[in-house]
């Protein structure tokens, strides 16, 4: 029986993960700093072992097969670059010398879809694309992005393989993290939104992925996980059978939002933590699409769709009385 070693495993997708590998016959020992913040699905073949990803970990690999790292600091609103280095980068070479002492045999990095170039209306972006602004000055995705060059420096020690995803909603968001979009668009009567977009995939088919690369991934490779492109409208209307009446819908105009970047760039050369930037408003007027082509060819991925992702999402947050939904 393989095991598996998995970081991150209170988050959203690594709860989801942890149900994925299980449910195929996997063990798991999955990382979390607060063995009760884990909310996901209670089995024999799980252990929780409590630590941090810049402890040494090597003890508690000698047993496993491979290792997912899905452990990260994906806030936006830091001001310094600093503590995104700390974690996604510092962090991630930790885990992989753990990894490396323990020899095990397979390293599945969860990366982010915006180290890679997005495409557009015309076309999503493909792994090969270089990372593009507005995200080339995103320090989360500049921590990501440096994370995967440093790993890919050590494939010749433990088979590599990246995954990329996207924007990723499903069930288990228990803080709420990516789930808060959701929340946002229900129950309200007047409905802003911004004039971009951005690929959704359902977290279960993020899941899959990368469990798939454990034996179809191939080395040296990344592979975007991705859904479906969709502007923040039809992103919104999809809410509208969960809402008890039909939002007003307004476009906040690019303007508006460059002009609220450029004040949060202001409160950030104070040292003051905004989500708030040049950088984070500009990333919602572009339409950042990618393409699923390679992870549904070469790890024979099927994807769902948003919309049932965005179904158990909200039965999700209905059970667990998570906001106001």
């Amino acid at each position: 029986m393989e095991k598996v070693f998995v970081t991150g495993s209170n988050g959203l997708l690594g709860t989801n993960l942890i149900a994925e590998l299980l449910g195929r016959g996997y063990a798991v020992k999955g990382l979390v700093r607060n063995p009760s913040s884990y909310k996901g699905v209670q089995h024999p073949k799980l252990e929780l072992v409590k630590g941090g990803i810049l402890d040494d970990l090597s003890g508690y690999m000698q047993d496993c097969h491979a290792v997912v790292h899905a452990a990260a600091l994906t806030s936006q609103h830091l001001a310094q670059y600093a503590p995104y280095q700390k974690v996604n980068v510092e962090g991630t070479l930790n885990v992989f010398q753990s990894a490396e002492l323990s020899k095990v045999e397979k390293f599945v990095f969860v990366s982010t879809a915006n180290t890679i170039g997005y495409g557009g209306k015309s076309g999503g972006g493909t792994e090969e694309a270089p990372i593009r602004y507005p995200f080339s000055k995103s320090f989360y995705a500049l921590s990501k992005l440096e994370a995967e060059s440093k790993l890919m420096g050590k494939s010749q020690k433990i088979p590599i393989v990246i995954v990329n995803p996207t924007f990723m909603i499903g069930p288990y968001d228990t803080k709420p993290s990516s789930g808060r979009i959701i929340l946002m668009g229900l129950n309200r009567k007047i409905l802003f939104y911004p004039p971009g977009g951005k690929n959704f995939v359902h977290v279960k088919d993020v899941a899959t992925g990368v469990v798939n690369c454990l034996t179809q991934g191939k080395a040296g490779e990344k592979y975007l996980l991705a859904g479906e492109n969709l502007t923040y409208r039809d992103f919104f209307r999809k809410l509208f059978p969960y809402s008890p009446n039909t939002p007003f819908m307004v476009r906040i105009p690019p303007y508006l939002l460059q002009l609220m970047g450029s004040l949060g760039d202001i409160l950030r050369k104070l040292n003051i933590n905004t989500s708030i930037s040049s950088v984070n408003m500009k990333a919602l007027c572009v339409n950042n699409f990618y393409s699923r082509q390679k992870s549904e060819s070469r790890l024979t991925l099927r994807y769902q769709s948003v919309d049932r992702a965005i179904a158990q999402a909200i039965a999700y947050f209905r059970e667990n009385s998570a906001g106001k939904v």
